[in-house]
């Protein structure tokens, strides 16, 4: 299941007000003081006062929208395309063979933003703005401008829109690591088009990775969140902005109090790039990286599954001269230690071009420090034998001339997988149909000879560990065998 964004028609969940919560504790016979910022909790039956608790902020939803309200804007976006018109069936020209009428389609889209500097810039989601042919920014006092992209990250999905006005209010930016699960949090924003909608709810976990893009660290929120609410803010109660709302996950388009907003944090270490040069400068290491289990960390003699296992180097990449290898696992980047593969492309892609900087790697069970100097990151980076069926529920074939070219194979070289067993530890360890086995145990397989001699030195084992190609990437699998 992937999460939706508003081009997708994705869903959200309505928080409750603080008004409708000091109705309801009153019905239930408990005593509400709203005389300052945040208010008291008291039950109305004789009790002692030390045992009276306080409940902080609840009733500060009302001030906060009151003063945040103005710095959130609607985002409006046209798209002119031409489409091919509907042909007419009691159109004369069409019988003879003249062409179609063509026009344009408009495609209209709708998200929200906030004013980050009193000059008109503001901050939204880069899918809101994407492809846009019109933007038009309406404020919360109705008045309505033409809008212009000055900047633009699609990988963190993060876009700055300039309108021509000056004296704005600005939403002022938290600190996104001071937030804590379960902190209370408010959105505003225009879903569906509603115009400053204000919604709450908690932090319901922290560094969610949900597969939206290389950099994807979000908060996730129960506050709601619909289509429209994309580029507004996620602001706790000291009435900062901690997150950017961004996505939701749904199984039927509707919320279902699963949203994602992006770190604040990370948006302000891209805001001077972004508003200087319009883009952003990425470090490049030239490493592609898998995440470590226990069984690759017990196949690679590792105590536990920590840091990120480097299953292929680029050639001439940054990588490439300061010697790292494909099997060597990164646990250390500039003193940073590595214990997700995620925190890796956020340290890399944060250094500057140019620095060189140490990087710990485990290689051969022993810890060694290299020195890498990060280059800039490109917009563009990012059957003749007879099968074998072991007991690993692996069938395998030596690859031949005309396998290698049916498989798009520069040399006829190695062993390819054709097919493995349902329920068997083949399965169970990931290997698939097409994937050409490079090693097993570390040892170099060029042919069912080596397939076998290292199938028979694994025997003892209690998992092999193998190397395979998969198209154009290269994966380490660990292999438990069954007992």
């Amino acid at each position: 299941m992937k999460p939706s964004t508003d081009k997708q028609n994705r869903p959200w969940i309505v928080g409750l007000a603080a008004s409708s919560l000091i109705a309801l504790l009153t019905g239930l016979g408990i005593g509400v003081d709203t005389s300052h910022s945040g208010f008291s909790i008291r039950s109305t039956a004789t009790r002692e006062p030390e045992q009276a608790t306080t409940t902080r902020g609840l009733a500060d939803f009302v001030a906060l929208a009151k003063k945040l309200k103005p710095e959130v804007v609607n985002i409006s976006t046209t798209q002119i395309t031409r489409q091919l018109d509907a042909p007419d069936p009691f159109d004369q020209r069409q019988r003879f063979g003249a062409p179609f009428p063509q026009g344009p389609l408009n495609q209209r889209s709708l998200g929200s933003g906030f004013i980050i500097e009193p000059d008109g810039l503001i901050m939204t989601n880069y899918h809101v703005v994407d492809n846009a042919d019109k933007i038009t920014v309406r404020l919360s006092d109705g008045r309505e401008f033409n809008g212009k992209v000055v900047g633009k990250d699609q990988k963190t999905d993060i876009a700055l829109v300039k309108i021509n006005a000056q004296g704005l209010p600005v939403a002022p930016l938290g600190d996104s690591d001071q937030l804590e699960v379960g902190e209370w949090v408010m959105a505003i924003g225009n879903p569906f088009g509603l115009d400053n909608t204000v919604t709450s709810g908690i932090v319901s976990a922290k560094d969610r990775q949900i597969g939206a893009g290389p950099y994807d660290r979000f908060i996730q929120t129960d506050a709601s969140i619909n289509p429209g609410n994309s580029g507004g803010p996620l602001i706790n109660l000291r009435g900062e902005v901690v997150g950017v709302d961004s996505a939701i996950f749904s199984e039927s388009g509707g919320n279902i109090g699963i949203g994602f907003a992006i770190p604040i944090n990370l948006v302000k270490e891209l805001l001077p790039q972004l508003e200087s040069t319009g883009k952003v400068t990425r470090g490049w290491l030239g490493v592609s990286i898998q995440g470590m289990t226990p069984d690759l960390a017990a196949s690679l003699g590792l105590d536990k599954a920590k840091g990120a296992l480097v299953n292929s180097v680029v050639h001439n990449s940054p990588a490439d001269h300061a010697g790292i290898r494909t099997g060597d696992v990164i646990v250390g980047y500039e003193g940073k230690e590595i214990n997700n593969p995620n925190d890796l492309p956020f340290l890399v892609a944060s250094t500057a071009v140019g620095k060189t900087v140490p990087l710990s790697v485990l290689r051969d069970k022993n810890e060694t420090t290299l020195r890498v100097t990060i280059e800039k990151m490109k917009d563009e980076e990012v059957v003749a034998s007879t099968p074998e069926r072991g007991n690993l529920g692996l069938t395998v074939e030596q690859i031949t001339p005309e396998l290698a070219e049916n498989l798009g194979l520069d040399h006829p070289r190695g062993v390819v997988i054709t097919a493995v067993a349902s329920d068997s530890p083949g399965e169970a360890a990931g290997l698939q149909p097409g994937d050409i086995i490079r090693e097993i145990n570390r040892k170099p397989i060029r042919d069912l000879s080596d397939y076998r001699k290292a199938m028979e030195s694994a025997s003892q084992s209690k998992s092999v560990l193998f190397v395979v190609q998969r198209e154009d990437n290269t994966i380490f699998l660990a292999l438990r065998k069954e007992e």
